[in-house]
């Protein structure tokens, strides 16, 4: 008798899960000794690690231009709160916020999660959280701004979010978070087609 599980192509969207500060963000997807990364119902996680930001920021961008990967949720800390924040915009600025980043570059981009899902599923969780405008002038969100404005100009473009951590946070509440908000973006995210038979 086949495994099923072996024979079946696997359907499910990819959602990059990226912690571009994990000493500041522990994330760790690979919760047991079985190797595999933890993953929300209806996607399949795929782990990026942390690296120089532009480097970072040029992988993450071609990670997403494989139609295999509709979603990414970028994670860090915030300094400014006690609660966690989903950022919904970033600026035309440089990593420390001193210039413009692109001359020919939108002065604004938006997030395409659908940050107020993650704020609610976030809060159902038991955990403060709110959506925010304000851009901190840090790697989130430089990177943030390299892959909104790298998207294809269509509907069908991939969720994009970046979910900030107080400083505070436990290790096990930072994970808790990041599973939350990755299972509210994975909801909305649609199986791939199956490949046709040769």
């Amino acid at each position: 008798m086949s495994d099923v599980s072996q024979t079946s192509p696997d359907t499910r969207p990819g959602l990059v899960i990226c912690a571009w500060a994990p000493e500041d963000t522990p994330w760790d997807p690979v919760e047991d000794l079985s190797g595999e990364p933890w993953s929300p119902v209806g996607a399949r996680t795929d782990p990026l690690p942390a690296d120089e930001p532009a480097t970072l920021a040029d992988a993450l961008i071609a990670r997403l231009a494989d139609p295999r990967r509709r979603a990414l949720l970028l994670v860090g800390p915030t300094r400014r709160t006690d609660r966690f924040h989903l950022q919904i915009r970033a600026e035309n600025r440089t990593e420390d916020g001193s210039g413009r980043l692109e001359g020919s570059g939108p002065a604004v981009v938006r997030s395409t999660a659908p940050a107020a899902e993650m704020v609610q599923a976030l809060r159902e969780a038991g955990l403060a959280a709110e959506a925010t405008s304000e851009a901190e002038a840090d790697a989130g969100s430089y990177l943030l701004y390299r892959v909104l404005s790298a998207l294809p100009d269509e509907a069908d473009a991939p969720s994009v979010g970046l979910l900030r951590a107080p400083a505070g946070a436990s290790d096990d509440t930072v994970r808790r978070a990041v599973k939350v908000a990755a299972q509210a973006m994975a909801r909305h995210l649609s199986p791939l087609p199956r490949p046709r038979p040769l």
